[in-house]
């Protein structure tokens, strides 16, 4: 069961960002002017290693909070809030693909889709009133996604296949209908016909629900596939200093 999400409207909106990873002999500095993604807007953009996608994401995502700046998502200010305000803002409003999936090993399939129910009223409410409601919608996404919900989706997710848990991973993302959804890398380990499967079933499931979809890669030849395509060193720098011994 998916219900309609908001249409119009900014999801992502960065302005004047400033945060650094620091110590007491290095430190890490990401500087970002504007980012701005639209509701139902799919992008995806195209980072190498190190260039800071990971603290772009954890800003997004409000695990982490810049020093300096605006951080807008879903036309609500996250920087101010507390930390305990931005895990429920997070677990209402995205849904989230990790690049290692992190799934539950010993859970089955279904039960690694249901888990942000667990954590959010508004999604669960979403879904279903009853357990049985929640199990089938569980089922419609997995088999959506390519997965057999009657066979494999009993099986534990550590007996899985590569592909089949990260199908498991954007099913979890999707129920509940959040309306962002945040993909890390998530075609990196596929081949190239996986990869476009994958993705042809990602589009599908993000205009089913009309979420908007941010996904971050280092392969451009998917680019294609989204409204926009961004180098993320065009829209940040990243900088590395090591202070000078005495």
């Amino acid at each position: 069961m998916s219900l309609p999400i908001k249409k119009d409207g900014t999801a992502i909106s960065l302005s004047n960002i400033k945060f650094s990873w620091g110590s007491a002999e290095s430190d890490f500095q990401l500087k970002l002017n504007n980012f701005q993604l639209n509701r139902q807007e799919s992008s995806i953009l195209v980072a190498p290693s190190g260039a800071g996608k990971s603290t772009l994401l954890s800003l997004i995502c409000g695990t982490i909070r810049p020093e300096e700046g605006t951080v807008r998502i879903l036309d609500q200010s996250i920087e101010n809030k507390s930390a305990a305000e931005r895990d429920s803002f997070r677990a209402d409003h995205l849904g989230i693909i990790f690049q290692q999936f992190n799934l539950i090993p010993y859970l089955s399939a279904i039960d690694n889709v249901l888990l942000p129910l667990h954590f959010s009223s508004n999604r669960k409410k979403k879904s279903g009133k009853t357990q049985s409601k929640l199990v089938l919608e569980a089922e419609r996404l997995l088999r959506a996604l390519g997965i057999v919900p009657e066979t494999l989706g009993r099986q534990k997710a550590n007996t899985l296949s590569i592909g089949q848990q990260q199908r498991v991973a954007a099913a979890r993302a999707f129920i509940g209908s959040p309306e962002l959804i945040i993909a890390d890398e998530p075609t990196s380990s596929l081949d190239e016909k996986s990869q476009d499967e994958f993705l042809d079933q990602l589009f599908s499931q993000k205009e089913v629900t009309g979420a908007t979809l941010l996904m971050v890669s280092h392969n451009a030849r998917v680019a294609k596939r989204f409204n926009k395509s961004i180098k993320l060193q065009d829209i940040c720098t990243t900088s590395f200093t090591e202070e000078k011994m005495l």
